[in-house]
């Protein structure tokens, strides 16, 4: 027992540090304009506050006037101030920089989720994280989330779907995603679009208890299209399931086991029994 919970908490361990890895941290945030910073003085308590950057990039601090900190990331302002606070106030000054209120930085998150819409990306943000603002996925979401990133050079003010040439596509797995599957996040950036689509269907009728139209995702089998529509009635007939199929244009009837994988647009007939 002893050996399985220290396998357990390696496995813990290696999997946070794992993470830690794969995340952007705090102090890499590049900093914009409307951010709110809180800056903490370890030599002056007086020069600790909330400094909101202007729409130039700068804000005002104490003893040192107009500082830029638009385009720098939390560790350089550090840096900066630090450097100008040597500068004849203090030998050694201790400085601290951290984001009160995100609002230079957004992401756009639309498709099939409870709340779409604009988001501050704060500087450590995760892709689930995202998805939870929004509200979390619908039940008719696809089984896949596209991160849709605009090109350098495209100019955009609002959600940017794919669109060729002009855009950047990632794809990533949501039920891994939603499982924990560390392969899966991705580093956010600014102005990303998370689009998460409608689940395509597939027709189901025949002798099935709840025969109508549903939500697939991907491989989804014949079987597991069959249990969305209640299963098989007592008079159906398991071993002569025909799909219909619109293939180059035209209509085509296709025998299929259970274990076939279905596509969208396919109408699955259960015919019945002979006996």
């Amino acid at each position: 027992m002893t050996n399985v919970l220290l396998g357990a908490f390696i496995v813990t361990m290696a999997t946070a540090l794992f993470a830690a890895e794969q995340q952007p941290a705090a102090t890499d945030y590049i900093i914009g304009p409307q951010d709110v910073l809180t800056i903490t003085s370890f030599d002056q308590e007086d020069l600790s506050g909330k400094y909101p950057v202007d729409a130039d990039g700068t804000f005002t601090f104490p003893l040192i006037g107009r500082v830029k900190a638009g385009g720098l990331t939390l560790r350089e302002l550090e840096t900066e101030l630090k450097r100008l606070l040597k500068d004849g106030f203090f030998k050694d000054p201790q400085v601290a920089v951290g984001v009160d209120s995100y609002k230079s930085q957004k992401i756009h998150i639309v498709g099939e989720v409870r709340n779409p819409g604009t988001f501050a990306l704060t500087g450590d943000m995760s892709l689930i994280e995202a998805i939870a603002r929004a509200g979390s996925s619908l039940p008719n979401a696809s089984g896949e989330i596209l991160i849709v990133r605009a090109k350098a050079g495209q100019s955009t003010s609002g959600p940017v779907m794919p669109n060729g040439s002009e855009t950047d596509v990632t794809t990533v797995d949501l039920k891994e995603l939603q499982s924990g599957a560390l392969r899966q996040s991705v580093a956010l950036r600014d102005g990303d679009t998370i689009f998460v689509p409608r689940a395509e269907t597939v027709y189901v009728f025949g002798q099935v208890k709840l025969p109508g139209a549903y939500p697939i995702q991907r491989n989804t089998t014949v079987l597991q299209a069959l249990s969305l529509a209640g299963g098989v009635s007592e008079r159906g007939a398991t071993g002569r399931i025909k799909i219909v199929r619109l293939e180059n244009g035209k209509t085509v009837e296709v025998r299929v086991k259970l274990s076939d994988i279905v596509r969208p647009g396919d109408t699955i007939m259960v015919p019945e029994r002979f006996f």
